[in-house]
């Protein structure tokens, strides 16, 4: 069957690829624990399905805006200025149909053909298939454990080129858990300030899972605002991966052409998800506070734990829901008369 040569430029997330096979093995009885799949174990806060279930009684079930509900943006918008201290208006917020549909709106707004987009590694899988699906050409940029899998602004530098059209990067990091200090991102900010022709995707998803303190946004340095796109959401933080919900915060003109692209794709997120949002946005953070608090106590018990596997090293993580655990010495060797090729 000839189908599109567009398939051929990504292929199925890796991480869904093993939820797959992980649902198709517990379905034939076989005990299975998942680890692919980077979603909270916990319920979604009552007070928050409650709304759901109230928007569900209040016949909120017709098509929603393509950016969404202007109450809905507004309280993105409040979020914004309380927990980061950043000012935007409702007109630069888009939301979408979880973060990866507003991560894929904001590459295909920025990316032509041949445009480099530089990806610091480890990453989540989706950024380079995203960029790939735009004919992006993507540089991977190789963290190490001794930089605590941070991109170093010498190694941001060295790596942009007058190609170079985008920069897409996530604190807390999936897959590592590593946290960019306030220092860090305005040494990398610096660097940006050189290449006023380079937008930066800020993928905050993570912020609330945060171990040591205030999450610090990229975008609080005002001479690259325009070029920043927040990426957010209220999967992880509030628990509600099936309900997708997301967000993009930035300048207004790549908030239009994000409405733009959604438009033609999906239009509106989910109204009754919207209306939930809302809740979730203007309530207590007490539920999320707990959840991470049970994070926290399960990361030091996996470090515990980890420390006493010969030959593995792993630096601790500071967010998200992740360890990274350097397993290459065990390379080569055997186990079951089968040898070791890759994680």
């Amino acid at each position: 069957m000839l189908l599109s040569s567009l398939l051929s430029r990504f292929s199925e997330p890796e991480t869904l690829k093993m939820a797959k096979l992980g649902r198709e093995l517990t379905a034939k009885g076989i005990n299975i624990i998942g680890l692919s799949l980077g979603e909270p174990d916990f319920d979604t806060p009552q007070h928050i399905k409650e709304a759901a279930k109230k928007a569900i009684e209040e016949n909120w079930s017709h098509y929603p805006p393509v950016a969404g509900y202007l109450d809905v943006r507004e309280a993105i918008c409040n979020k914004l200025k309380k927990d980061n201290d950043l000012n935007y208006t409702p007109e630069q917020i888009v939301v979408g149909t979880g973060a990866k549909q507003c991560i894929a709106n904001t590459v295909l707004s920025i990316v032509d053909d041949g445009d480099e987009v530089i990806i610091p590694t480890p990453y989540w899988v989706s950024y380079s298939a995203i960029a790939g699906l735009a004919k992006g050409a993507v540089k991977f940029v190789n963290t190490t454990p001794e930089n605590g899998y941070k991109i170093t602004p010498e190694e941001l530098e060295s790596a942009i080129t007058y190609k170079t059209k985008l920069f897409i990067f996530s604190s807390p990091c999936n897959p590592t858990g590593v946290v960019y200090t306030k220092e860090e991102l305005k040494k990398l900010a610096d660097v940006f300030e050189k290449f006023p022709r380079i937008f930066i995707i800020s993928d905050e998803i993570y912020e609330y899972i945060n171990f040591v303190g205030k999450h610090e946004s990229i975008a609080q340095f005002e001479s690259l605002r325009d070029r920043i796109i927040i990426i957010n959401g209220l999967s992880k933080g509030f628990a509600m991966t099936g309900y997708r919900l997301g967000y993009s915060a930035s300048s207004l003109e790549i908030a239009k052409a994000c409405d733009k692209v959604q438009g033609q794709f999906t239009s509106g997120a989910n109204a009754v998800t919207q209306r939930a949002a809302i809740t979730a946005l203007n309530s207590s953070l007490e539920p999320t506070y707990e959840m991470v608090k049970q994070f926290k106590l399960r990361k030091q018990k996996v470090m515990e734990l980890l420390k006493d596997i010969p030959m593995i090293k792993c630096i601790e993580p500071d967010g998200a829901f992740y360890v990274f655990p350097e397993v290459d010495k065990y390379f080569g060797k055997k186990y079951n008369e089968q040898v070791i090729k890759d994680a």
